[in-house]
């Protein structure tokens, strides 16, 4: 069982007002099979928390370790984080003009595996995964996420997801942008991966609908760059019912007296 060990991870990045903390202190474990669902309002640190473990240059750890099986992760480049196992879907997706889908996503399983996928299989193990998320086969020859609508940028992650098999994906808001035909066509995309129990999910979310295609084992509530509160699947339903004020308006914590 393969494992994902955050420790009292602080994360800044550059502002035009100088160096801003963004996560302070986020402590997480995954686990192969396990889904994480990562919750919290708009600017709590979520994204950051995704990019930081894939290793964009922008987001500056401060201190605290990520290790992936006792390996760290820190200490790797970007495309060793993705030989290592570790996968992003993006919350936005960049456009890649001149580079088709298909060439696209062979140069990347061949990244990741060391090898070139034999050609007959690797068609059609596309063409199988690209029919399951309801995708025209003239998709492949499109220039990547050019001219795609939101939808398609996120099927697209998906079938990226399901060729590349990863070891944990980390969803950022996958949600975002898609209609109910759409997130239920992605949903399941992420539950057929899932079904292998080998891939342990961090799905990062504000909102409690997708929640209902994809169950967690776990729910964290992020607030301010922290861990707030953590439980089951119920703490979901909760915050369906009561959002998160109760996190983002509490009371500071009272003062000590002060001795004399």
């Amino acid at each position: 069982m393969a494992t994902l060990q955050i420790n009292d991870l602080h994360v800044s990045v550059d502002t035009e007002q100088g160096s801003k903390e963004i996560l302070k202190g986020v402590d997480l474990t995954v686990r192969s099979g396990e889904t994480h669902a990562i919750m919290g309002p708009n600017g709590s640190g979520k994204s950051t928390l995704a990019y930081a473990i894939a290793g964009h240059p922008k987001y500056q750890v401060t201190s605290g370790t990520v290790t992936l099986d006792g390996e760290d992760v820190l200490a790797m480049s970007v495309d060793e984080r993705a030989r290592a196992g570790l996968f992003l879907a993006m919350q936005y997706p960049v456009e890649v003009p001149g580079v088709t889908v298909s060439n696209f996503l062979r140069t990347a399983k061949t990244a990741v595996a060391g090898e070139a996928p034999k050609l007959r299989t690797w068609v059609k193990d596309v063409k199988n995964a690209m029919a399951d998320l309801k995708m025209d086969p003239a998709f492949a020859e499109r220039n990547v996420n050019e001219g795609f609508s939101g939808g398609e940028k996120k099927r697209h992650e998906i079938l990226q997801m399901e060729l590349l098999k990863p070891s944990f994906a980390i969803l950022d808001e996958t949600d975002s942008g898609l209609d109910v035909d759409a997130l239920k066509i992605v949903s399941e995309g992420v539950n057929r991966v899932k079904s292998g129990g080998d891939v342990g999910v961090l799905l990062i979310t504000h909102y409690t609908r997708i929640l209902r295609y994809i169950k967690p084992d776990f729910v964290h509530v992020f607030v301010d760059g922290k861990v707030v509160e953590e439980g089951g699947p119920e703490l979901a339903d909760r915050l369906e019912d009561e959002g998160y004020d109760r996190f983002v308006n509490a009371p500071a914590p009272a003062a000590a007296p002060a001795t004399v």
